[in-house]
């Protein structure tokens, strides 16, 4: 695995057709468009089509012209895995492009498959960013969607150099990080990172299909972060199951163990209750120490590991037009740099709390600075 970097000449993309216009393919165009590219659309969808062309992704193909006689230097294929084959091998004998890419977030499927249809994987370079949402569809999507994340490439040792450098520049005009790794390791690596996840998210969601009105108005935000991304669309997740059905369910399985585990120690304990020993929860709090350590691995922005150092301070906002724009312009008059913020609203009420993510040396002059300025600050909470 590596990340593209360095002084490397950087080929020119001005014509790209990109074909599938759902919430990926959608905001792929919408990026390049914002580099003033010269982006064609397809979609057998027509309505979908008509709605990317009018959020200004890009005008329509035109399905009956020779593409051959100028053809795009990139086409972006963006299909369900299972399409994504098929419409490569046309899309490749009509001449459609120069160069060609997907963005489904399996890969190994994918290629043993085009493979398999006699597909040029000379001019193939099969990709995969990383940005998404649980909402779908080309009015889901954003020109913004892929800015900072990582992009997966995964060329074959076929792959053509220049083929590869021109579908790098299309992850770099899109804002993403382009990263070159095996199609097998990039499986391996989503199904720990994103589809395991998605399952995960999902069963606890499911759980909550029993629970009563009371149960329900209790939810706060750490409910909502577990299950946001189970409001993705169940056909398209069964597919992508189904195409990394391996890596995914080694993943589920190990926190399968994890799971049965605690809840037997939990089952047992509730049974003697309050004759507990200490040493009794230790394979509970071993799976939550995990899981903290875990967490802070996770890359925070710039691709780094997240600061552990970080203190968070509270901050009372009114839930208004302009309210959160006007704490983070006291914040930049303070010279303090927020380096993260989530917002925890209050049901019922009109107002809410930004927690502000600040390094240390940072939280007296900006909790000062707030005061002044008439904010409700709690540092220390």
């Amino acid at each position: 695995m590596g990340n593209t970097r360095g002084g490397e000449h950087r080929p020119a993309v001005r014509r790209v057709t990109v074909v599938g216009t759902g919430l990926i393919g959608t905001s792929v165009a919408l990026a390049l468009r914002s580099r003033d590219v010269d982006v064609t659309l397809s979609d057998p969808d027509g309505a979908s089509l008509r709605l990317a062309c009018d959020l200004g992704a890009g005008r329509p193909l035109e399905e009956s012209a020779d593409p051959s006689e100028v053809p795009a230097d990139v086409a972006v294929i963006a299909a369900p895995p299972a399409v994504i084959p098929s419409a490569l091998r046309r899309a490749q004998d009509r001449g459609l492009a120069h160069v060609y890419t997907d963005v489904a977030s399996v890969k190994a499927s994918v290629l043993a498959e085009a493979e398999r249809l006699g597909c040029d994987m000379a001019t193939f370079v099969p990709g995969h960013p990383m940005g998404g949402r649980e909402k779908h569809g080309p009015g889901a999507a954003r020109a913004d969607l892929f800015l900072g994340r990582s992009w997966a490439l995964c060329p074959t040792d076929k792959a053509d150099a220049q083929a590869v450098a021109m579908v790098v520049e299309i992850a770099r005009m899109c804002g993403a990080d382009p990263v070159v790794l095996d199609a097998r390791a990039h499986d391996r690596a989503v199904a720990l990172v994103s589809h395991a996840p998605h399952v995960a998210s999902s069963a606890v969601a499911a759980r909550l299909v029993a629970g009563d009105g009371t149960a329900l108005g209790l939810a706060g935000q750490g409910v909502r972060d577990v299950t946001r991304v189970a409001g993705g669309d169940p056909a398209m997740w069964t597919e992508i199951l189904t195409h990394n059905a391996a890596p995914v369910a080694e993943v589920l399985h190990a926190m399968a163990v994890d799971l049965a585990a605690t809840a037997d120690v939990l089952r047992a304990l509730a049974a003697r209750a309050p004759d507990v020993r200490a040493e009794e929860l230790e394979p509970v709090r071993d799976l939550l120490e995990r899981g903290r350590s875990g967490h802070g691995r996770i890359p925070g922005k710039h691709g780094t590991v997240r600061r552990p150092e970080y203190t968070v301070i509270p901050v009372v906002i009114p839930d208004e037009p302009g309210a959160l724009g006007r704490l983070f312009a006291a914040a930049a008059e303070a010279g303090v740099n927020i380096e993260d913020v989530r917002i925890e609203h209050t049901p019922g009420l009109p107002l809410g709390v930004a927690q502000l993510h600040v390094l240390p040396a940072a939280v007296d002059t900006l909790s000062e600075a707030l005061d002044a300025r008439g904010w409700s600050v709690h540092p220390g909470l």
